[in-house]
């Protein structure tokens, strides 16, 4: 599985806090071995304007959301519930 970030996704980490940052590539490490994990990533689909896109836990109320394409995986957001579900 190859993983790849978006533009979007690399501007919008770049304003995360150091500790979002930090827990966002332990999410990933987590992700690359299991991506469905359910207790701690809680992958799920998206619905909506969002659909056909999934969602997993970074921390708290952060969340990043990612499409899949081919077998490779693509981030393309990451923030809280309230920026990402508008």
């Amino acid at each position: 599985m190859n993983v790849f970030t978006s533009k979007k996704f690399d501007k919008m980490f770049k304003k995360c806090l150091q500790e979002i940052k930090e827990k966002f590539i332990e999410r990933l490490k987590l992700f690359k071995d299991n991506k469905h994990s359910p207790i701690i990533l809680n992958n799920h689909p998206l619905s909506g304007k969002l659909k056909g896109l999934r969602s997993i836990n970074v921390s708290g109320d952060y969340r990043s959301i990612f499409e899949e394409k081919s077998g490779d995986i693509i981030f393309i957001a990451i923030g809280t519930h309230s920026q990402l579900y508008k």
